[in-house]
């Protein structure tokens, strides 16, 4: 039986009423994702139709999930707003802060050593607020969601951007800061800009080589990192409702590496047969007394152009498999030939040392049959792999699964190490060098979704490239970024030359699902007699401090650092090593910014102090304005802020006084989290004024005082020499979202009014 199968049930006794009153209203047929969103508005019934791209909208989630590395703030700040349950189902995944290095039993437990007061925090605060708690070792959280607490129709959110995994299980699932997740928790309105929609549609079927996963690659390579920003992505057709569920997971999941909101699939059988598979046949049943409306309009499907801002087809009887990057999710490159052209003019190493299969993007049971096949292939035909082999299994259900039918060892026949069922490499938890920095130039091979520089190892020389699970096994026993498996053979232990067959694998487990401990711990029915410690000279927590309200007298700003180029939540706010302070704003705060490319050196984590005319690091130098009682500002380029969906990297630069963020354009997520901190975050209105910002300036906000909706804020930048020059900035402020401001933060402004 489901988790909350009385929520479920009472979302789709109003689907039918919500969706008719919304096609009513709009006077057209509906996508999937208009009928979730209208059925989840906060106040009921629709009574308009909202302009997409412009309307900010309140919504009502029906569920929120939290990830150990940003549930520690979130929980943090839930603890202040003053409540005693949370609003809505919620549940705590304890997945990042594992490090992968020897294999699953060792590592868990050096996990469960270094990081015990962590964990037993973050069980003890889901105790007392009845949040549901998934131990270590449990699984990775949006395959653990997909597995227990997606549905069909549903809207959730989750403080990772790959929430938009449960997507594959036809659901609007977004990515979003901490403070959000507080606010829904608090059991308040969650907001956000109605989406505008693309929508693509996939004909034809996958066969051979060719994955779900080569579909979001491609559609990367179309759309680009940030193509997709402020859009939600539809997926249907023959081609959609062909693919497998855990297939669909895997497209929305990595549809965060385009930027889009979330990404989505209509309710269909591949659906149905999972749910029953994972043991919710209470929800399929209750899915299928109102399927039309958990898919969208037949009309809108038949004339997608007409009802989508922008539509994709892919016929995937012709798609080819792809590898994605270096340094991006974004660049596609055929397998082969075209990769081979592609490495040598780009000086990319060929030789692969490492393959990794897993993380939230492909670590189903249908991911590790696939590429078993091949790895018992290469058994079988007397082959050995020429690079590394790496395995994190989504779920413990998966592990016990598929070591119950054997692929595991299959795998370790190869030699291929079974990490813990957590997100490891992916997310830089991997010992793989003792000094990251100085490590060589090499490439990698890995089927999860993110590929920035350092971002599995730490080495910025580490190429990584992007695919699916059976061609990451293929080019790991080759040992060559160019290999096709469709083309190129091998030379076995006998000097024989072989190739390898098309993957096989199973949909489903034959002979279904096993564990015998999935990792749950319900809460207590009333925990109000409960308590939370944090030690005071705790190194990995610390009680918050709110945060004073910037005002509106901002002058005499500083320049902390003008960023180039690319600047993700990696570059603002490291993971890796780092994540063992996620529960300690302080100590978190010394790697602010120093991944980010200072535009006048190009060097990282090198900056002038206006104070002392010396370059130092990023950090330090906020630091010391900040004592001086000076506040600073931070410029960027596009999409700043893009990736994984950490307020940290909000939340550092306003503890160490930065007011604002001024750039070309933002990731959504991150620009929610620098107003939710009391923040501005603003964009050029032309952007050339980029180029005007010199080293040593400083600003001046003319009419602060005046800060209103829709009306631009006017910043005089005054140069070392005395020359001014005057920049507009836009900005998407709404008066609720002022009153952040005004009040310092979202959540000073929640206490104020749960006080009240």
């Amino acid at each position: 039986m489901a988790f909350d199968i009385e929520m479920i049930k009472e979302v789709y006794s109003k689907v039918v009423e919500r969706v008719d009153a919304a096609r009513n209203i709009t006077g057209k047929p509906l996508t999937l994702a208009e009928k979730i969103l209208y059925t989840h508005l906060w106040d009921g019934n629709p009574t308009k139709a909202f302009v997409r791209g412009k309307d900010y909208v309140d919504f009502a989630p029906d569920r929120i999930a939290l990830q150990d590395a940003t549930a520690q703030m979130a929980l943090l700040q839930f603890m202040q707003a003053g409540k005693t349950k949370v609003a809505v189902p919620t549940t705590t995944h304890c997945d990042h802060l594992i490090q992968a290095k020897k294999g699953a039993s060792t590592d868990l437990q050096s996990a469960l050593n270094t990081s015990n007061e962590v964990f037993n925090f973050l069980e003890s605060v889901s105790n007392k607020y009845g949040l549901g708690f998934w131990k270590p070792g449990a699984g990775i959280i949006h395959q653990v969601v997909l597995e227990n607490y997606a549905f069909p129709g549903g809207m959730m959110i989750g403080t990772d951007s790959h929430t938009v995994n449960a997507g594959g299980l036809g659901m609007v699932a977004i990515g979003v800061g901490g403070a959000d997740a507080v606010d829904v928790m608090a059991g308040m309105a969650w907001e956000l800009k109605f989406p505008k929609l693309i929508g693509v549609k996939l004909t034809g079927k996958l066969s051979g080589w060719t994955a779900p996963k080569d579909v979001i690659l491609k559609v990367a390579g179309i759309v680009s990192a940030k193509g997709g920003t402020g859009a939600i992505v539809e997926y249907f057709g023959e081609g959609a409702t062909a693919m497998s569920c855990t297939g669909k997971g895997t497209i929305c999941n990595m549809g965060a590496e385009i930027g889009a909101t979330t990404s989505t699939f209509g309710y269909d059988e591949s659906m149905e047969r999972y749910l029953r598979a994972t043991d919710r046949s209470d929800v399929a049943d209750a899915a299928n007394s109102v399927k039309d409306y958990l898919t969208g309009d037949d009309e809108v499907y038949a004339n997608p152009e007409q009802y989508f801002d922008q539509v994709i087809e892919i016929n995937l009887s012709e798609l080819s498999p792809l590898l994605n990057g270096p340094f991006t999710p974004d660049l596609s490159t055929k397998v082969g030939t075209a990769m081979n052209v592609a490495a040598t003019k780009n000086d990319w190493p060929l030789q692969v040392e490492w393959g990794l299969i897993g993380s939230c993007t492909n670590s189903s049971y249908e991911d590790l049959s696939r590429a078993a096949s091949i790895a018992q292939q290469a058994i079988d035909k007397g082959l050995k792999t020429k690079a590394e082999f790496g395995i994190n299994p989504g779920s413990e259900k998966v592990r016990y699964t598929a070591d119950r039918d054997g692929i595991l060892e299959v795998f370790e026949n190869l030699d291929a190490k079974i990490f813990t069922n957590a997100c490891g490499p992916c997310i830089g938890q991997w010992a793989r060098y003792d000094d990251p920095k100085n490590a060589p130039k090499n490439s990698i091979i890995h089927s999860f979704n993110r590929n920035f520089a350092k971002r599995a190892d730490g080495n910025p020389n580490t190429h990584a490239f992007v695919a699916s699970p059976e061609m990451v096994a293929a080019v790991t026993i080759a040992g060559r970024l160019d290999f096709n498996p469709m083309t190129d053979s091998l030379i076995n232990e006998n000097g024989e030359e072989v190739m390898l067959d098309e993957p096989t694998g199973w949909e489903l487990p034959p002979k279904g699902f096993e564990v015998k401990d999935d990792g749950y711990l319900a809460p207590e029915e009333d925990g109000s007699h409960l308590d939370v410690v944090v030690k005071e000279d705790s190194e990995r927590l610390e009680l918050l401090t709110p945060f004073t309200p910037l005002g509106n007298d901002l002058s005499g700003v500083k320049l902390l650092i003008k960023a180039h180029g690319k600047c993700t939540t990696d570059h603002i706010s490291m993971a890796g090593p780092w994540l063992r302070f996620r529960g300690h704003l302080d100590n978190i705060s010394n790697n602010c910014l120093i991944g980010a490319v200072n535009a006048y050196s190009m060097k990282t984590n090198f900056v002038k102090s206006q104070i002392t005319g010396e370059f130092d690091a990023v950090p330090k130098t906020a630091r010391a304005y900040k004592a001086a009682g000076i506040k600073t500002i931070v410029v960027g380029d596009h999409n700043y802020g893009e990736g994984s969906s950490r307020e940290h990297a909000a939340m550092e630069p306003r503890h160490l006084g930065v007011a604002a963020v001024l750039v070309k354009s933002f990731a959504r997520i991150h620009e929610t989290n620098l107003k939710k901190q009391g923040m501005l975050g603003l964009t050029f209105a032309n952007e050339a004024d980029y180029d005007l910002i010199q080293e040593d300036d400083t600003f001046n906000f003319v009419d602060l005082n005046e800060f209103a909706p829709g009306k631009p804020l006017t910043l005089e930048v005054v140069h070392a020499d005395g020359s001014k020059d005057t920049i507009v900035a836009n900005h998407t402020y709404n008066q609720g979202k002022i009153a952040w401001y005004n009040e310092g933060s979202a959540l000073n402004l929640i206490k104020k009014e749960n006080a009240a």
